[in-house]
């Protein structure tokens, strides 16, 4: 029976090209509810090269709300993150940042922002998004989850509009409603935007989708996210 690394990636080889995901470097800025989601399943289909920064500790509430063990509290967040990684990935290269991002902070080609606030998006776009290749965004409330990504300059154009006060108001902090389950969906739609972006397919500047309502919208949701209707 193969017992080779490469044998672990076989059954997604069609999905996710092998050899173009190899020259990158995956950049994940904030290891929380989506952010952890994302590092297991970047991991899972084969990413060689993982930054992951993130300045906080495991607290009990992240246990059943992010997916971390109870023998992981009090530990940094980017530390246990990159032990669970190795259990799906043994051989990937995992430089951890126990710290905000900060300009000097170089990031890889493909970046996955998932942090909490309106602002720190907008400081990181601004500092490094806009010139990266691969550029997606996580953000979730409650079931109802909000994934932007910018990787044509159609995308880029349109993401610093998603940077209002509003729109923190509606989706608010990934930290104030959530559970292991939105996270893991929210997580795995931004991976399928990854993958698309690898095999060379458009991928989807905005989307909205409502768990609860059955509602998925794509396309440009500036007004109706000002409305407020797909929220209720």
């Amino acid at each position: 029976m193969p017992t080779n690394s490469e044998e672990r990636f076989t059954r997604q080889a069609d999905l996710v090209p092998r050899e173009r995901l190899q020259q990158l470097t995956v950049s994940v800025i904030g290891v929380g509810a989506i952010g952890r989601q994302v590092a297991l399943q970047l991991a899972a289909i084969g990413t060689p090269r993982l930054q992951l920064i993130d300045f906080d500790t495991v607290d009990a509430t992240n246990v059943v709300s992010q997916g971390y063990g109870v023998a992981d509290v009090g530990r940094p967040k980017i530390e246990a993150t990159a032990d669970a990684v190795r259990q799906l990935h043994p051989e990937i290269e995992i430089e951890p940042i126990c710290d905000r991002y900060r300009v000097r902070h170089a990031l890889g080609q493909a970046v996955f922002c998932c942090v909490d606030r309106i602002a720190a998006r907008e400081a990181i776009w601004r500092a490094a998004g806009r010139h990266v290749p691969f550029w997606a965004d996580g953000r979730m409330l409650g079931e109802v989850i909000r994934l932007l990504t910018a990787t044509s300059e159609i995308g880029r154009e349109y993401y610093p509009r998603t940077l209002f006060n509003v729109g923190e108001l509606v989706i608010g902090r990934c930290t104030a409603r959530s559970t292991i389950y939105t996270a893991n969906i929210a997580a795995g739609l931004l991976l399928h935007q990854f993958t698309r972006w690898l095999r060379g397919i458009p991928t989807d500047p905005d989307t909205l989708l409502n768990l609860l309502s059955g509602e998925l919208i794509v396309g440009d949701l500036r007004h109706t996210l000002l409305s407020g209707t797909p929220l209720h």
